[in-house]
């Protein structure tokens, strides 16, 4: 690393294998605030390199996404048409509710990901920090995980999905008051968590504790 710029080969970044498919975390690797990029790899061809989803709850206009297959080949499913998309394949998605996914059909397939909402400053999406601390709870770091995920709701106070997997990581470490008093600010900003949060396994060792959301003295 050098003053005011840095390279990394897309080969050394970490390789996070969550959602179905394998995040390698650019930006946050290289400390990126002024846009969305990161890149994917598969488990094997055949297998997801994108996930499924669309880009509507990225904020009020939703997000544009352009994907750009570095190397292999996918096959990308966007708004429910196909296209075969061998290395150098631009696929941008400019509408925010398409849904879209694709899936590798080589060894080695990479496909970099850049994404924003137009007219809106950059913050990093809370995604972001629930994807990096999943190998912290696989590995059982859980104090390690929770701190990842506050670092995020030090950026986003208040934010309901955050709020909701730190808890989930909380119970998971039996720090059973904290947990409580999270999941009920998550489901204050955002109901339908608590509708997810009635068969979330991870809340099965607290979910008959006083103050849990739905419990006899939980309200």
């Amino acid at each position: 690393m050098s003053a005011g710029w840095q390279t990394v080969h897309v080969d050394e970044l970490d390789a996070i294998h969550v959602a179905g498919v394998v995040w390698r975390p650019v930006r946050r690797r290289l400390g990126i605030r002024a846009f969305g990029i990161n890149a994917y790899t598969a488990e094997a061809p055949g297998r997801q390199i994108v996930e499924e989803h669309d880009e509507s709850a990225g904020g009020a206009g939703g997000h544009e996404e352009l994907y750009l297959v570095v190397r292999g080949s996918a096959t990308f499913t966007v708004g429910g048409e196909t296209v075969d998309a061998p290395a150098g394949t631009i696929v941008f998605v400019s509408n925010p509710a398409l849904r879209r996914a694709a899936v590798a059909n080589e060894e080695g397939t990479l496909v970099l990901a850049v994404g924003g909402e137009p007219g809106r400053a950059y913050e990093v999406s809370p995604w972001e920090h629930v994807f990096a601390a999943a190998p912290l709870v696989a590995a059982g770091r859980l104090g390690e995980a929770a701190e990842t995920i506050e670092a995020g709701l030090a950026e986003r106070p208040g934010h309901p999905r955050l709020l909701y997997e730190l808890a989930c990581v909380e119970a998971r470490a039996q720090r059973a008051d904290a947990a409580i008093a999270h999941l009920r600010e998550a489901i204050a900003a955002e109901p339908a968590y608590a509708e997810r949060a009635r068969t979330e396994p991870d809340f099965d060792p607290i979910r008959a504790m006083p103050g849990f959301p739905g419990s006899q003295d939980g309200g």
